[in-house]
């Protein structure tokens, strides 16, 4: 079985540290592989290959980093179904799936190859007599990235590709629970001609992530992940005096309006609540429809969709739902189902209990649906990162609204209906990052940012994007004045005034 080590210098390299963990495979619950977890020594060194590295590529022209942008983005192309399959094989998702987020995180690598364009600075001449001012946006430093298991490629892919072309060197840190993904793509990167020490993947668990956050040498910190931890990284990154953005949990609410195409809104929800197992932080989990007659309907046209939900490992071309990532999120989801008909919610469809021929080891629950669910329920409350819908029922509009504003997390909402003027009340009141009219997951394109607001978000920058340019950017100004050596009478000749 293989051994995923650490990706340094342009090379594989093992480390200094004995520890390993298994990586499971969850369509069978077999061990598939291990990977190494780093030490803390073991993150020094690769901190200081990032910061030998640092001086050259920082002085690099924005226009040559582009160039090995462009080179990166094709190799990435080429590479996508082999890239796919690494992905699928550790983490579950379909094959569609995984492709899919690929190519999202290829839009952001597009995005940075115009970094010439982005880092252009301002100018303003004569602020005062004979004084001109101008800015320009310099690199942080050496900046690290701690990503999840739900999107092993595509998180990584929002943050490095900016903060290198940005001319800062990286140091990633990856899920344990799915690298290999990782590890190609940094492989890659070399091929694109990136210089030694520039981009880095160090493997690991908290060891690993505490070393970072406490390294001297890390200006800043990325993170994708739940809010507890979220909350931790961002406390004791910035307790180090480090900039840190930390893109959290999630509860995303669609509602849906009497007058809304109810084929269109069952089609939105059954990709966004039910694709990649649930395992989304802008999965749709709560359906908010508006009056019971809407409520009814709702429920009816979901009900079979859910129930034919093809449930197959991703070795099957049909498959539309693999298993969830582990043992641990398997057992979390299942007892959030229990704790929702305890609750008094209504099972409109039952997932639970699929077996699979040749994979019954595997950790596969099938799409569920609840129905007269309240705000004080777990199963309302809780980012249950699952394939598991909550109907909650709003008599008014109003209600609807409220419903999205008071919930802890504010990443992402949606509203179907055909009438303009409620849609643009919608997202003008939403206290709510990211908002869809019409679209399920209102997930950015790549030149524009992704980031939640309340408990969604620990820091002042959302990811890719401006934004990101912002986060992995240093804005210096300067002021300068030049004596006129023409009115003071200086002679700018080469012979000082004599004649030749």
């Amino acid at each position: 079985m293989p051994t995923i080590t650490h990706f340094v210098n342009n090379a594989t390299w093992s480390g200094a540290s004995d520890r390993t963990t298994d990586i499971i495979n969850p369509s069978t619950g077999a061990v598939a592989g291990s990977v190494n977890l780093a030490s803390a020594n073991d993150v020094d060194v690769v901190v200081q290959a990032a910061a030998k590295a640092l001086p050259g590529w920082a002085a690099t022209p924005p226009a040559k980093r582009a160039t090995v942008m462009f080179e990166f983005r094709d190799l990435l192309k080429k590479n996508i179904e082999e890239l796919a399959v690494l992905l699928s094989a550790e983490h579950g998702k379909t094959i569609p799936d995984a492709k899919g987020e690929i190519a999202r995180g290829i839009e952001v690598v597009e995005f940075v190859c115009g970094i010439p364009q982005l880092l252009k600075g301002e100018y303003s001449e004569a602020v005062a007599s004979n004084v001109d001012s101008f800015s320009v946006r310099q690199p942080v430093g050496v900046v690290a990235g701690i990503t999840p298991f739900n999107f092993p490629a595509m998180v990584p892919l929002w943050m490095y590709p900016v903060a290198i072309a940005c001319g800062n060197t990286f140091i990633l840190k990856p899920s344990e629970k799915d690298p290999s993904v990782v590890m190609r793509i940094a492989e890659l990167f070399a091929e694109a001609g990136l210089p030694e020490g520039v981009f880095n993947v160090v493997n690991g668990d908290k060891e690993a992530v505490d070393a970072l956050l406490d390294h001297p040498t890390v200006e800043a910190i990325s993170f994708v992940g739940s809010t507890a931890i979220g909350e931790y990284i961002y406390g004791r990154g910035t307790g180090n005096g480090k900039r840190v953005q930390a893109l959290c949990g999630a509860k995303n609410h669609l509602v849906v309006m009497p007058d809304a195409d109810m084929e269109q809104v069952v089609d939105a929800l059954i990709g966004s609540a039910y694709g990649s197992a649930g395992e989304r932080c802008m999965a749709i989990s709560v359906a908010v429809p508006v009056g019971e007659e809407t409520a009814d309907r709702l429920v009816e046209a979901l009900t079979p969709r859910i129930r034919a939900l093809k449930v197959a490992p991703y070795t099957d071309p049909e498959s539309e739902l693999g298993p969830v990532i582990s043992k641990q999120s398997f057992d979390k989801i299942n007892d959030y189902i229990d704790q929702g008909i305890a609750k008094g919610a209504e099972l409109v469809v039952d997932g639970r209990g699929i077996s699979l021929q040749g994979y019954e080891g595997g950790y596969f629950i099938g799409g569920c649906l609840f129905d007269r669910v309240t705000t004080d329920m777990s199963i309302y409350t809780d980012e249950i990162f699952g394939p598991v819908l909550s109907v909650v029922r709003a008599e008014t509009y109003d209600e609807a609204v409220d419903m999205v504003n008071d919930h802890e997390y504010g990443n992402g909402t949606a509203i179907f209906t055909r009438d303009g003027d409620a849609a643009r009340d919608f997202w003008a009141r939403a206290r709510i990052g990211m908002v869809g009219v019409n679209v399920p997951i209102p997930v950015p394109v790549a030149y524009h940012s992704f980031g939640g607001w309340k408990r969604s978000l620990f820091g002042d920058h959302h990811i890719h994007g401006m934004e990101g340019v912002r986060f992995y950017t240093r804005l210096k100004t300067m002021t300068t004045r030049w004596p006129s050596g023409i009115r003071s009478g200086a002679e700018f000749n080469f012979t000082g005034g004599k004649d030749v």
